[in-house]
């Protein structure tokens, strides 16, 4: 039995989160620091929300700084949103293996997320959204940011795996 954290007012419990999962395009502004290098700031941001994950974070590809994607190993299969590919992350002497992915050809219903990359908070120096720095998911599988205004549980923390 999952036990719901308190949603006080101006938050957002994951568990109301749909699944499939929705996507939606979110006035606020997400900044991403590597090596000492700001590598993305732009306030053209799409979130994914999924019951019991934190929001995923979407930007254009176009917002990283020249040279800070570069394509990675491997790719991965989303039931709802299809084939993902990864980036290696770059900033300054830093360099961040499978950091980021995108969905190239996303599926019916996500087309908005082609030619964006979500990156995991938790292997960047820092991760802002409305100059809030982001808690990255627990777990290290999943790449949701945890803000304030979002509460748990959520998926990713010892015995989640069955959620």
């Amino acid at each position: 039995m999952i036990t719901r954290h308190p949603v006080l007012p101006g938050q957002e419990s994951v568990w109301d989160y749909p699944r499939p999962p929705r996507v939606e395009h979110v006035s606020k502004r997400v900044s991403m620091e590597l090596g000492g290098e700001v590598i993305v700031d732009t306030d053209d941001v799409v979130r994914v929300l999924e019951t019991s994950h934190p929001p995923v974070y979407y930007v254009p590809i176009d917002a990283f700084a020249p040279g800070a994607l570069t394509p990675g190993e491997g790719s991965s299969f989303c039931e709802f949103k299809g084939g993902a590919r990864y980036f290696d992350v770059h900033g300054g002497d830093e360099h961040r293996p499978r950091a980021g992915w995108t969905y190239p050809h996303p599926s019916p219903g996500y087309e908005v997320l082609a030619g964006r990359v979500a990156v995991y908070a938790g292997v960047m120096d820092r991760c802002t959204l409305d100059d809030v720095v982001v808690v990255p998911q627990p777990g290290g599988f999943y790449g949701g940011w945890i803000t304030p205004e979002i509460v748990g549980p959520f998926k990713g923390v010892p015995g989640s795996m069955g959620w």
